[in-house]
C-alpha cells in the first residue's frame, strides 16, 4: 500500500476490519466498508474509534464522493463478488487522480473453484497442480466448513486474467505491479520434498497494484 502518514484509505469488503486496522496503524485515515451489518459491528467493536466504518456493497459505493481517497484496497474478496467489474469501476471512481489501488485475490490461473486440485505422480515423485478449466467464467457454491452437517456456504467466482485486465482498462486503470504469492508452509512425511517444492513454485494468491491512467 505504501502508506504515508495522513493518507486517506478506503477498504472495500473490509469484513471484520483486520486490514483496516493495519492501515490505521501505518498512519492512514481509514474508512472500511462491507455489505454485512454484522461484520461491520464486529469491526467497530474491535477497532479504534478513529476508523470510520459503513455498510455498503462493494459494487455500489454511491455514498462516497468521487476522488475522495488517496488509496483503496480489496483483500481476498473480489473473487466472491458477482459484480466484480462494478467494484473495479467504483474503486477507480473514489480514488484521486494520482491514487493507488491494491487488489489481493486467489490466483486465477491456479486456484479455480472445484476445477483445480493437487495431484501426485508416484512414478516421478512429483506433486503437481491439476487445472481442469481456465478460460470459462464460473460460479461455485463452496462449503465454508467441509464435513460439518450444517456447514455454511459462500459463493466464489472464477474469471481468467483477461477478464480482470479488461475491467481495469475500462475503468481507466493500469497495473504497475504484480506479485504472485506462494505458501510458507512446510510439509512433513514421505512426500514432504515434493509438496514443499510444488508449494513454492505454484502460487495460490496474486497481488496487483493499479494507478489511474
Amino acid at each position: 500500500m505504501d502508506i504515508k502518514p495522513g493518507d486517506s484509505v478506503i477498504e472495500f469488503a473490509c469484513g471484520e476490519g483486520n486490514m483496516s486496522r493495519a492501515f490505521h496503524e501505518a498512519g492512514a485515515k481509514v474508512t472500511g466498508a462491507d455489505i454485512s451489518p454484522e461484520l461491520i459491528e464486529l469491526a467497530k467493536k474491535n477497532s479504534p474509534a478513529e476508523i470510520e466504518y459503513m455498510v455498503s456493497p462493494a459494487d455500489d459505493m454511491s455514498a462516497i464522493a468521487d476522488k475522495s481517497y488517496d488509496k483503496a484496497a480489496i483483500v481476498l474478496a473480489l473473487q466472491n463478488i458477482e459484480k466484480d467489474r462494478e467494484v473495479v469501476a467504483e474503486m477507480s471512481r473514489v480514488i484521486k487522480d494520482d491514487g493507488r489501488i491494491v487488489i489481493v485475490l486467489n490466483h486465477p490461473c491456479f486456484r479455480i473453484p472445484k476445477q483445480s486440485s493437487w495431484g501426485f505422480a508416484e512414478d516421478h515423485s512429483v506433486q503437481y497442480r491439476k487445472i481442469e478449466r481456465y478460460i470459462s467464467d464460473s460460479r461455485e457454491t463452496i462449503e465454508m466448513h467441509p464435513g460439518d452437517k450444517t456447514s455454511e456456504t459462500t459463493v466464489s467466482f472464477h474469471h481468467p486474467l483477461q477478464h480482470y485486465f479488461k475491467a481495469f482498462d475500462k475503468a481507466g486503470l493500469a497495473v504497475t505491479r504484480l506479485e504472485e504469492w506462494v505458501s510458507e508452509k512446510n510439509s512433513v512425511g514421505a512426500r514432504a520434498d515434493a509438496e514443499n517444492r510444488a508449494r513454492k513454485e505454484i502460487p495460490m494468491f496474486m497481488a496487483l497494484v493499479l494507478k489511474k491512467i
